[in-house]
């Protein structure tokens, strides 16, 4: 059967590593040694030491510090780590590179805590701007604000005092999450967009009582918008080079983008062979099923061997997020009963999706955040091994996000092998209205359960979903070990990780959930020497002093390509 080959493709991909270590010199003393520190490997053979050495890019040896040093020669650098921490360099299993490199080149609307400040950062942007030019923004949430906006619909603002600062501008605005984008009053003229225009499956224009669009486009309702939004192209290789510098300045080696158009993939590809990327980047597309027909005979095999920029999987949504109640869930939300979610991809474009991943050996992750909408994933990922035979555990296929699980869906996760590619920092930045939105009972149940799935033997990847969230791995550890949220109440925290789980989570397991284990995610001799010098100790340190600390050095292939100021 022609999907056979899908196993041997991937096994060669896990053992990949394996064949990266000729090329050695004749001098077989290391290149560098670091000494004096408190190692956590993540290799349950030697969980902890106080040196390693690298040679050539590789990890050659790990363990006490007499052992080490020994092994030092003419050409051998040995660095005195002072007693800190050193792990193995951090893999974001979901994040966006596009995403965080481009928030650099417009409005940060992060953390903004009010709607009269977003209005304040736009007014500044347009007397920078000239009429007619397109001002673009993103990170802006609701539930962040500290007082309601003068005009509401819903809990959404209206779009009038925006308007009023931007009377010959376009504005298009993301909402933090991604799943949601307002536009001022000049974009929605621009487009034609009007209280006669309907919503789109799967979508929602917000609407005053009169049906005019109050400025909020929930869903594939934002799709109305991209025309004008599509217009702002930044220079790639400045994205690339920003989110590369953030990546590597915040410990993280390995970079899981979840989700990039091929056309993006393309033009990263270029930066990429011109001046070639410091850090790893493991790339899913995300496009039309037939531009992915198209490409993938191309992207899945001409780069699957560089170690530094990989496609290996294919993205897809069947749901939106909790915050603009675009989760879809199996029962109706409790604060807007009238909703329970939307399907945002129809299902036959999942399969097809699903086809495709088979065909060219790759994994698939689909974006499941309500709890219906990951039972639906679920059910299609079996339905999909059934019909052509395969094994699920063999191919990794993920589900990312999976926020919101019902009890009867958590055993189906190992059962079919499903990585879960959960993000820490959300359980806490979501959890002060999550009871709200969908009720105690049911968070309590199904919220952010990571000790169940854990206990379920279910692989859990971390990451940050940057730029929905900041891209600080630290900000996710924290919130794992702690489920602090940022009120000082604690987030159902029965369902916290142990600090060596979130470690796991963030470095081997992640590993794992890109076919790579075999040579990244544990300081291992035999494996890339990718690893960070951390300037607290957040395995020992009280946890609150974990969102503060920061790298001091970040070490890919050998090579440092960071150093704190």
């Amino acid at each position: 059967m022609k999907y056979l080959s899908v196993i041997k493709t991937l096994l060669l991909a896990a053992l990949s590593g394996l064949f990266f270590f000729t090329g050695c010199s004749s001098d077989q003393s290391p290149d560098l040694i670091i000494t004096n520190a408190h190692i956590v490997t993540v290799d349950e053979s030697l969980p902890e030491a106080e040196a390693i050495a690298l040679r050539d890019g590789i990890i050659i040896a790990v363990g006490d510090a007499a052992t080490i040093e020994a092994m030092a020669g003419r050409r051998t650098e040995v660095k005195d780590a002072q007693g800190r921490l050193i792990t193995p360099g951090f893999i974001d299993a979901h994040a966006h590179f596009w995403g965080v490199g481009s928030l650099r080149l417009q409005l940060d609307l992060l953390g903004k805590p009010s709607w009269q400040s977003i209005v304040d950062a736009v007014a500044a942007a347009v007397d920078q701007a000239e009429p007619g030019d397109l001002i673009v923004g993103r990170g802006w949430h609701q539930n962040d604000w500290h007082e309601a906006p003068a005009r509401m619909v819903g809990d959404l603002p209206h779009h009038e005092k925006l308007s009023a600062v931007s009377p010959q501008n376009p504005v298009i605005l993301t909402h933090a999450s991604g799943h949601m984008t307002f536009a001022n009053a000049y974009a929605m003229a621009q487009l034609g967009i009007t209280a006669e225009t309907p919503d789109p499956a799967g979508g929602e224009i917000v609407r005053e009582l009169n049906g005019s669009p109050a400025g909020p486009f929930r869903q594939r309702a934002s799709n109305l918008l991209a025309p004008l939004r599509n217009t702002w192209e930044p220079d790639m290789a400045q994205v690339v080079r920003m989110a590369e510098r953030e990546a590597l300045s915040l410990g993280i080696t390995t970079f899981g983008d979840a989700g990039t158009p091929v056309h993006h993939i393309r033009e990263m590809m270029r930066v990429h062979e011109q001046d070639p990327l410091q850090v790893r980047l493991h790339l899913m597309v995300r496009d039309r099923t037939d531009v992915m027909t198209e490409a993938l005979p191309e992207l899945a095999g001409a780069i699957a061997g560089d170690p530094y920029f990989r496609v290996s999987g294919i993205k897809r949504a069947i749901d939106g997020a909790l915050g603009t109640h675009g989760a879809w869930m199996l029962e109706p939300y409790a604060d807007n009963p009238g909703t329970a979610g939307f399907n945002t991809t129809p299902l036959e474009t999942i399969r097809e999706a699903g086809e495709l991943a088979l065909e060219h050996g790759l994994q698939l992750a689909v974006h499941a955040i309500g709890d219906r909408g990951n039972r639906e994933a679920l059910d299609l990922y079996e339905a999909l091994f059934e019909e052509h035979g395969v094994y699920g555990p063999y191919l990794r296929w993920r589900i990312e996000h999976a926020q919101n699980l019902h009890p009867d869906d958590v055993p189906r996760f190992r059962e079919l092998g499903v990585v879960a590619a959960m993000q820490g920092v959300h359980a806490t930045s979501d959890g002060p209205w999550v009871a709200r939105r969908i009720s105690e009972a049911r968070a309590q149940r199904g919220a952010y359960i990571w000790r169940t799935l854990l206990e379920n033997d279910v692989v859990i990847i971390n990451g940050t979903d940057a730029p929905v969230e900041r891209l600080n791995p630290m900000h996710s550890f924290h919130s794992s070990v702690t489920r602090l949220m940022p009120t000082g109440d604690i987030f159902f925290g029965e369902q916290v990780m142990t600090r060596e789980e979130a470690l796991r989570s963030y470095t081997l397991d992640s590993a794992y959930g890109i076919f790579r284990e075999n040579d990244l995610g544990s300081l291992t001799p035999g494996k890339f020497a990718d690893l960070v010098i951390w300037s607290g100790d957040f395995m020992r340190d009280d946890t609150d002093t974990i969102r503060d600390i920061l790298p001091l050095t970040t070490i890919v292939g050998g090579r440092v390509v960071y150093t704190a100021p």
